[in-house]
């Protein structure tokens, strides 16, 4: 019973609402059905499927909040669960930040999040998709590694003051690295959609293959300064430390590369590279996303970088009160625009510079600046006259995203990627940077 329909989760929401004593009850009701496929080593390795449900129920009386999860929705267990909250309520310390519950809310346009397709897909035909995955490693002497998960989910949201929310989504995530025989040469691949029909495992399995095969024999290159070309699937692991951190809070406590001295912030100066746009937009046909947020406040378009320019904030209900401004949720999703050039047109248009396929194992340095460190990985090569000349061996970088956006130089067509440290989509666009920095090598593959 894991996807429940929106008249389901009423029902049940609605009963465990029936039984609440306290001054203000919120139930959320969320489940998925997902199923998946692991293989190494050209093998299947393992294969599953998951279907689960689970409810929250929060009773609060005055700033005092309780809190039981289950997934058992029979009469006895939820009406037990919800006495449960309440006595822990009661049993809680005041909490000086809590705030009252949202009343009914009007929500814009629902994006198509869910697609049947996705939802029904079969065991046959995830089986499909590996095996020509795996049948393009095996026809190129290579060595495939890989994972492709489908699942749909619902969520809910349902309080004592009238409100409600649904939402159901679906997803298919396909990332595979594909070795040579000997261990020296690799690529890598890695793509997410809500709709299966746009899943063109064969295509992207054929670019990590011909990355790997391509990056056998690397040639070492001394670390500095480097015009680079990030794909978008290495450029989203340093662009989600920066728009995942414009947060009012932290930039008006003085804890983010956002903040300025007396208490004041960067919020409407020119950050970055005036060509650098940044905005969420749940209705985004490409990457459609939920039309509220987790806490009941509805989403819609917003700015976050406009030309270079820090537009807007995130802020919490709370802070926002504190304030004296209008809450402003999170993004629900992730969209930087690019240009018009294709990868082949940025590499075309590179004198001397270096095509980074992925970026990996990032750590922060200095949270003051958003400086971090992490390494290339799975196809790096050196472009020459438009041309890539050979590949090199992999490096250390240590960069900020914020001096990265400084000197950019070019964009591509962005593109839905997903990143490899926090799972999360965007669109996001190569880019063609100046001046990024490499501080050592590594031997690594």
């Amino acid at each position: 019973m894991a996807i429940l329909t929106e008249d389901e989760c009423r029902a049940i929401m609605k009963k465990a609402l029936s039984y609440s004593k306290a001054d203000e009850c919120e139930i959320n009701l969320n489940g998925s059905d997902s199923a998946n496929i692991r293989y190494a080593r050209n093998t299947v390795s393992t294969s599953g499927a998951i279907s689960s449900t689970s409810m929250a129920i929060s009773s609060a009386f005055g700033k005092k909040l309780g809190v039981i999860t289950l997934n058992d929705y029979s009469d006895a267990a939820i009406a037990a669960a919800v006495k449960k909250s309440e006595e822990l309520a009661q049993l809680a310390p005041e909490n000086p930040e809590y705030m009252p519950m949202l009343g009914p809310q009007t929500y814009g346009p629902a994006a198509q999040t869910f697609v049947p397709a996705t939802a029904a897909m079969t065991p046959a035909q995830r089986t499909t998709l590996v095996g020509n995955s795996l049948q393009i490693s095996k026809d190129n002497k290579l060595t495939a590694a890989g994972f492709l998960e489908s699942s749909a989910g619902f969520s809910a949201m349902m309080n004592s003051k009238g409100l409600f929310a649904y939402n159901k989504s679906t997803d298919i995530n396909f990332s595979v690295t594909l070795r040579t025989a000997d261990g020296q040469g690799s690529g890598y691949a890695t793509k997410d959609y809500n709709d299966v029909a746009k899943m063109d495992a064969v295509t992207f399995t054929k670019r990590a293959a011909q990355k790997a095969a391509g990056s056998t024999g690397a040639k070492a290159i001394e670390p500095g300064k480097y015009t680079v070309i990030l794909e978008p699937a290495a450029g989203i692991v340093l662009l989600e430390q920066l728009y995942g951190s414009l947060d009012a809070r932290s930039a008006d406590e003085g804890r983010s590369f956002l903040s300025k001295p007396g208490g004041k912030t960067r919020l409407g100066e020119k950050l970055v590279d005036e060509r650098v746009n940044i905005y969420s937009d749940p209705l985004n046909a490409e990457l459609p996303a939920s039309n509220w947020a987790g806490d009941g406040q509805p989403l819609g378009k917003m700015s976050w970088i406009e030309k270079g320019v820090v537009k807007n904030f995130s802020y919490s209900r709370y802070w926002a009160q504190k304030k004296g401004v209008k809450p402003v949720p999170g993004p629900a999703n992730i969209i930087m625009e690019g240009g018009t050039q294709s990868l082949e047109d940025l590499i075309k248009g590179t004198e001397k510079g270096i095509l980074v396929t992925r970026l990996w194992y990032i750590r922060p340095v200095d949270p003051q600046t958003l400086l971090y460190t992490g390494l290339t990985r799975d196809g790096t090569f050196y472009i020459e006259n438009g041309q890539i000349k050979f590949p090199i061996k992999n490096l250390r970088f240590n960069e900020s995203p914020v001096i990265m956006l400084n000197n950019l130089d070019a964009l591509g067509k962005a593109e839905r990627t997903v990143s490899g440290e926090s799972s999360q989509s965007a669109l996001i666009p190569p880019m063609r940077i100046r001046d990024f920095t490499f501080s050592s090598l590594s031997d690594a593959v």
